[in-house]
C-alpha cells in the first residue's frame, strides 16, 4: 500500500536532505534540496508580486536542462505550470497559450524563441527566466518584462486540490484536449513510481526526456524528488553523448521510450567498459510498448532488469510497471497494477475475468478528474467511475496486463482484427530488422489493409518478399502486412514515439 505522504508539490521537496543533490546537469554544481526549497519559496513570491497565483496558468517554455526541470517544480509550487514544447513554432505557440488561457510565460533569458513576439502580439505578460552567472545548475530568479498587475488573487504556495499541471494531449486524430492534473494527482504518481522501483536518497537518475512530457516531468523528476533522490538534466537525448554523460554522472537508473533505448543499445558494445564501471540498478522504458527483443538485448548489454511500465498523461504519467526483482517481469507484458485500480472492460461497462480480452479502465488518486472545457470527451472517457484508456488488453491471473494496441490503431482488414504490436513482435524476430511499425492503410473493398514501416540493421539487407514469407510461417495470413516500406528512419513524435496513426497518409498510401 502507497503511503502518500503529503499532497502538494511544495510539501513533497521537503523529502530531500538540506545538503544532499536534488537537480543538476552534466559538468554543473549541484542543487541542493536546501537551494531547491528556497527557490520554490523564491518563486512562490515572485509569481504572487507579477499578479500570479493559485490556479493562474503559467506557460514555460524553456530548453531541456536544469531549469526546465527546476521552472516546472517551483511553479507547481505557485500555480499551474503550463510546460510547452521549444521546438514548437509560431502558430503552434498561438494555439497553445490561447488554448490554455495562460496568465503569463516564462522563457529563459539570452534564449531566441518565437514564443516571445506570440505572446507579445496576444498582450500575455512575459517572465525571464535569470541563472545566476556561475550558480548552481536549475537555480533562477524571476524577471518581470513589464510592470506588475497588481497582488495575486490568491497568493501562497498551491492548496491540495488546485491544478500543479496542465497538458495537451497528443492529439493526432482530433483536437488535442487539455488534461488538468491536480496536486494530489501528481504527487500521488510520483510516490507510486518512488515505491515501485524502491527509490531512496541514494538514487540518480539521468534524465534524457523531454521535460514538456508527462513521462519526463513525472517519472524522472518529480518521483526523484519525492525519494529525496537526485536527477541529472541533459540537454535532450543525444544517443553520441549519451555514454559520455553516463560517465560522468554514474546514474543509478533511467528511463527512456523504447526508440531512445534501441539507439543507445546500439552503441553499448562499443561502450561495455562505461557500462561495467558504472553502478546501475536498472533500466526503465516507458509511454510505448517496448519490443520484447530490445528488452531482452538490454538487459545482455547493462546487465540490470529492464522495467517496462504503462503511462499515460491523464494518469500522471504511471499505470502500471513491472516489477524489481525478485517479482517477476515478463517481455511483453507491463507488469501490474503500479498506483491506480486497473480493469479490463466490456462495451457496456463490466469489469471482464482475467483472460478476458476489452477495454483497459484505470480509477484511483493519480487519475484526472477531467478534460478542461470538453464535455463532450468527458462523456466518453469514463464509464461507471472508470477511465477508458482507449488501449485493448488482458489481465493474467497473476496481475500481469498485456496490451494488444489502441483501440484507434487495431486494423480491421475486411472484419478481421489485426493487432500491429502482435505483427511488429514478429517482424522483429527476423535478423535483418532493426525496429518496424505495423499500421493500416486504406483498402478500397477491406477497409483496411496491413502495411509496415522497417528499418534494417545496418549492413543486412532483406526484400520485400522475403519479411512477408517469414512473417506468413509465424501468423495467419490474414496478419502478414501486404505492404512493407523500407526506411532509414521512422518518423517519431516530440517525445520521440514512434506513431503509427496518420502513416498512411504520409507516406502516401492513403487517398
Amino acid at each position: 500500500m502507497t503511503v502518500y505522504l503529503c499532497d502538494t508539490v511544495f510539501d513533497l521537496l521537503a523529502a530531500g536532505r538540506d545538503h544532499d543533490h536534488a537537480i543538476g546537469a552534466p559538468d554543473r554544481p549541484w542543487l541542493t534540496y536546501q537551494g531547491l526549497r528556497a527557490l520554490a519559496q523564491r518563486t512562490i513570491a515572485s509569481l504572487n508580486a507579477m499578479g500570479i497565483g493559485r490556479q493562474d496558468r503559467v506557460a514555460i517554455v524553456v530548453p531541456n536542462g536544469p531549469e526546465a526541470a527546476s521552472s516546472f517544480v517551483t511553479v507547481a509550487c505557485a500555480a499551474t505550470a503550463a510546460p510547452l514544447n521549444p521546438a514548437y513554432k509560431a502558430d503552434e505557440f498561438a494555439f497553445n497559450l490561447a488554448d490554455l488561457g495562460v496568465r503569463g510565460l516564462i522563457v529563459m533569458q539570452g534564449v531566441e524563441t518565437p514564443a516571445i513576439a506570440v505572446a507579445r502580439e496576444a498582450g500575455i505578460p512575459l517572465i525571464w527566466l535569470v541563472p545566476p552567472e556561475g550558480g548552481s545548475a536549475g537555480d533562477f530568479s524571476l524577471r518581470a518584462d513589464g510592470p506588475a498587475s497588481g497582488p495575486a488573487a490568491r497568493p501562497g504556495p498551491a492548496h491540495a486540490d488546485d491544478v500543479a499541471l496542465v497538458l495537451h494531449t497528443s492529439g493526432t486524430t482530433s483536437r488535442p484536449k487539455i488534461v488538468p492534473l491536480s496536486q494530489i494527482n501528481v504527487t500521488a504518481s510520483a510516490y507510486h513510481i518512488r515505491e515501485t522501483l524502491a527509490l531512496t536518497p541514494d538514487d540518480v537518475e539521468l534524465n534524457i526526456m523531454p521535460l514538456f512530457h508527462i513521462h519526463g516531468l513525472i517519472a524522472a523528476t518529480l518521483a526523484s524528488l519525492a525519494a529525496g533522490a537526485s536527477v541529472c538534466c541533459t540537454p535532450g537525448f543525444n544517443a553520441f553523448r549519451f555514454f559520455t554523460w553516463f560517465a560522468a554522472v554514474r546514474p543509478t537508473w533511467y528511463t527512456a521510450v523504447p526508440p531512445m533505448h534501441q539507439a543507445i543499445l546500439g552503441l553499448a558494445g562499443r561502450n561495455a567498459k562505461t557500462i561495467a564501471e558504472g553502478r546501475l540498478r536498472f533500466l526503465r522504458s516507458s509511454s510505448a510498448s517496448l519490443p520484447p527483443q530490445v528488452m531482452t538485448a538490454l538487459e545482455a548489454a547493462f546487465h540490470v532488469p529492464v522495467l517496462e511500465a504503462y503511462g499515460m498523461t491523464e494518469a500522471a504519467h504511471q499505470m502500471a510497471s513491472n516489477p524489481l526483482p525478485p517479482a517477476a517481469r515478463f517481455p511483453g507484458s507491463v507488469g501490474i497494477a503500479a498506483g491506480p485500480e486497473i480493469g479490463i472492460l466490456d462495451h457496456a461497462g463490466n469489469v471482464l475475468p482475467a483472460g478476458e480480452l476489452g477495454e483497459v479502465c484505470i480509477r484511483g488518486r493519480n487519475v484526472t478528474l477531467g478534460y478542461d472545457n470538453n464535455p463532450a470527451a468527458n462523456a466518453t472517457a469514463f464509464i461507471n467511475g472508470w477511465f477508458r484508456t482507449g488501449d485493448e488488453g488482458t489481465i493474467d491471473a497473476q496481475g500481469y496486463l498485456r496490451l494488444t494496441g489502441r483501440l484507434k490503431e487495431i486494423i480491421n482488414r475486411g472484419g478481421e482484427k489485426v493487432s500491429p504490436l502482435e505483427v511488429d513482435t514478429i517482424l522483429m524476430d527476423h535478423p535483418a530488422v532493426e525496429q518496424c511499425l505495423t499500421f493500416a492503410m486504406p483498402h478500397p473493398s477491406l477497409g483496411e489493409e496491413v502495411a509496415a514501416a522497417v528499418v534494417l540493421r545496418q549492413g543486412h539487407t532483406c526484400k520485400d518478399t522475403e519479411l512477408r514469407e517469414f512473417a506468413s510461417e509465424r501468423l495467419a495470413g490474414f496478419k502478414v502486412p501486404r505492404r512493407i516500406l523500407f526506411l532509414s528512419e521512422i518518423p517519431k513524435g516530440a517525445t520521440g514515439k514512434l506513431m503509427r496513426i496518420g502513416l498512411a497518409e504520409k507516406f502516401g498510401l492513403a487517398p
